[in-house]
Order: structure tokens, then C-alpha cells, then sequence
């Protein structure tokens, strides 16, 4: 195999896919909770991505993308065989898991995916893990069966109520600890405004959180900033200083104001995209 080549990939739904990449010095090293920073091609964007799995004896790393932005539509137009341009880790802070017991991770959406390996390693560490996997619809909820394979206890819900329980994954985390589950730590993995509400709830219920946060990121070694959050009054690079960090301390009404920065051209950059060279259309 060569360096960086895609050895395996698999649509989860519409808009996501695994891969599995060859990138053995990555994988020899890699812990749950770090992440790889990739460019499709060598004229492309840097690109953080949590990994969701690794395999120090084949040597591959695995990552699950959504396709969202110009670099994720060029990566979902590679195939098994194509091999992308650099990937550069493991970066970041290993997910700490020393002393706890029972914990109850929160996914929503597409932070399912990030959550998957985080809920895999606690388990195999010995850990007591309860997801609550959330989505919008049906049509949208990948990885159950792994979940429901790698952990202690699944509960799925939708917003729309088209799959599992009807509500949002903060009314199922308040319906297990108002019966009164005990947990060590909680931990959120998704949407900024959904892991907000999720810290705060375990707050309220006098329980440890830990938020898994994915910021704009540039070089992946604290040198740009871009990835800055303020959590306890300091500033904290989440690419090495993170990604995860204490529910409570984060200054959330930042860190979502500043993770829509860019809105406005990723919106442009997602409508010049041809999704059949992979290049840049022009008006002309």
C-alpha cells in the first residue's frame, strides 16, 4: 500500500463515509480523542478530523466525514486506491479516563462519529458507557450498530421522533439522572449549542462534564490561534491544549459566536465546487 492511500471506504448515509487511510507511523502512536489533520491535494486546505479508529498491526487510521464543505466534496469524489496528499498526527490530548467508572457520553449528529472512538476506548478500558446517540430524523442516524456493540447501553432519540424516543438528547440525559442514574462524568460531543445545554444540565446535577470541541484550525500546533476558546478566563488552543475540556468552564457564547466566523464564505465555497472534476466552477 501506499502512503496515505484510501484502503477502505463506506457510506454511513447520504452526506457521510468512512474511511480507512494507510498512515502506519499515525496509527503506531494514536490514543482515543486525537485527530489527524489532512489536505486532499496538495494545492488544498488543512483539515482537522477526529479520528474514529486505528490499527497500529495494519497500519491504518480511520476517520468518518460529513460532506459539508469544499475539501470534504473533493475528499467524497476519492475511492478505494486514491491516496490523499499529507496527513499529519496523531495531534491533540488523549481523552483522559483514569478513575472513572460510569460515564454517559452525548452525541449529536455528526458527533456521533466523533464520540464513537471515545465511547469504544472508555468501554475497553474498562468503563461502564451509556450513549445517547441524537438526530434530527431517521434518515440521518449512522452507527448504531456499532454503538450498540462497543458499549454498555444505547438511547437513541430524533427530533422528529422517526426513530427511537421523540426529543432532544438533553430530555433524555434529564430523564436518566431525574431516575436517577449516577454518573462519574458526562460527556458531550457535537453541535456547540447542543453540548452547551448538555454541560449546563450536568451542572445542575452536580456531575463532572467534559465537552469534545472541533474549532477552525490552521496548522495544528498552537501557532495560528485560529482554534482559540476561553475556558476558565484563559485562552486555550483546542489543536493542543484540547480537544476536550471542562463542560463548566467553557465561555460557550463565544466559542459559537466565533464558530460562525466564516459562515459566509463556506457558503461560497460549497457553491463554486464541481462535483464532477472536483475543481473550481467559474461564471464564466
Amino acid at each position: 500500500m501506499k502512503r496515505f492511500e484510501i484502503v477502505k471506504k463506506r457510506q454511513l448515509n447520504d452526506t457521510i463515509h468512512w474511511y480507512t487511510i494507510y498512515a502506519p507511523l499515525i496509527a503506531r502512536h494514536a490514543q482515543p480523542g486525537q485527530f489527524i489533520i489532512l489536505r486532499v491535494d496538495e494545492h488544498g486546505e488543512r483539515v482537522p478530523l477526529t479520528m474514529a479508529g486505528h490499527d497500529s498491526e495494519t497500519g491504518t487510521i480511520d476517520i468518518i466525514v460529513q460532506t459539508v464543505g469544499r475539501t470534504t466534496m473533493l475528499l467524497e469524489q476519492l475511492n478505494v486506491g486514491d491516496c490523499l496528499a499529507d496527513v499529519v498526527g496523531p495531534l491533540g490530548q488523549p481523552s483522559k479516563m483514569e478513575g472513572l467508572k460510569r460515564v454517559c457520553i452525548v452525541g449529536g449528529g455528526v458527533g456521533n462519529a466523533l464520540a464513537y472512538p471515545l465511547a469504544i476506548g472508555m468501554h475497553k478500558h474498562g468503563i461502564h458507557v451509556e450513549m445517547i446517540c441524537g438526530f434530527k430524523s431517521k434518515d440521518l442516524v449512522i452507527l448504531e450498530d456499532e454503538f450498540r456493540a462497543g458499549v454498555d447501553k444505547v438511547h437513541m432519540v430524533t427530533d422528529d421522533g422517526t426513530y427511537g424516543e421523540k426529543g432532544f438528547t438533553t430530555d433524555k440525559l434529564k430523564a436518566l439522572l431525574d431516575a436517577g442514574e449516577q454518573f462519574d462524568e458526562i460527556v458531550a460531543v457535537g453541535p456547540a449549542v447542543m453540548m452547551k445545554f448538555v454541560c449546563g444540565i450536568a451542572k445542575e446535577y452536580g456531575i463532572p462534564s467534559v465537552a469534545s470541541l472541533a474549532t477552525y484550525m490552521v496548522d495544528g500546533t498552537g501557532m495560528c490561534g485560529g482554534c482559540r476558546a476561553i475556558v476558565g478566563g484563559e485562552s486555550k488552543f483546542v489543536c493542543v491544549d484540547g480537544p476536550d475540556f471542562d463542560g463548566a468552564l467553557i465561555d460557550w457564547d463565544l466559542l459559537i459566536k466565533r464558530g460562525k466566523t466564516f459562515a459566509a464564505e463556506e457558503a461560497e465555497e460549497r457553491a463554486h465546487v464541481c462535483k464532477l472534476t472536483g475543481g473550481v466552477r467559474t461564471n464564466a
